[in-house]
């Protein structure tokens, strides 16, 4: 396991080594910058060829299937085709970004039996992000979410923190606000 955020502040982290064939998985409450960060990392690798399509989001699956990334009541489907395209992917052997809040350990389990089955190196993100930032954040956005929400992803999140060291992640990285601007290197070696 590794850690994007050890104690004390520093001016320019290292950067996180990731192979291209990966699966990064995001984990966090809604309003903590998962989606701003997957972007950036597409955006940092854009001379690569990466692209957007690199980030498969269960918010645009929900629009997909219900037109309404707020409907909570398309979200078997929503995750069906989540988890189709992912496959999809990795079957191109595509580096491929899963943003959702993946706060539940079953949602976690899923992917990292996707990326095994496939013979996918993994890498989770955990964005812990007070939920003060994540509601301030929320409030800016187009789609709100609440701050009980919001509170409600906070509690899940301590546990996520607590039970996915012993998941099996190739890589984890714990990702404070300061550390959302961290450096990712994408190596063609796996």
């Amino acid at each position: 396991m590794e850690s994007a955020s050890m104690s004390g502040r520093r001016k320019d982290p290292p950067a996180i080594i990731v192979p291209q064939r990966s699966l990064v998985v995001l984990s966090g409450p809604a309003g903590a910058g998962k989606s701003t960060f997957a972007l950036r990392i597409v955006q940092s690798h854009s001379d690569e060829g990466f692209r957007p399509s690199m980030v498969v989001s269960s918010d645009q699956c929900r629009v997909l299937v219900s037109d309404d990334e707020n409907n909570q009541q398309a979200n078997r489907d929503t995750f069906d085709l989540f988890h189709y395209i992912i496959y999809k992917r990795m079957l191109q052997d595509r580096f491929t970004i899963a943003d959702s809040t993946a706060l539940q350990p079953e949602a976690r389990r899923r992917l990292l039996a996707l990326a095994a089955r496939n013979n996918y190196y993994t890498c989770l993100f955990i964005f812990n992000i007070p939920p003060e930032i994540c509601a301030h954040r929320d409030k800016q956005r187009n789609r709100l979410v609440g701050e009980q929400v919001i509170t409600f992803h906070n509690g899940l999140l301590q546990r996520v923190m607590q039970e996915a060291p012993g998941e099996g992640w190739n890589q984890m990285h714990i990702l404070r606000d300061e550390d959302l601007f961290a450096q990712i290197e994408i190596t063609h070696n796996s």
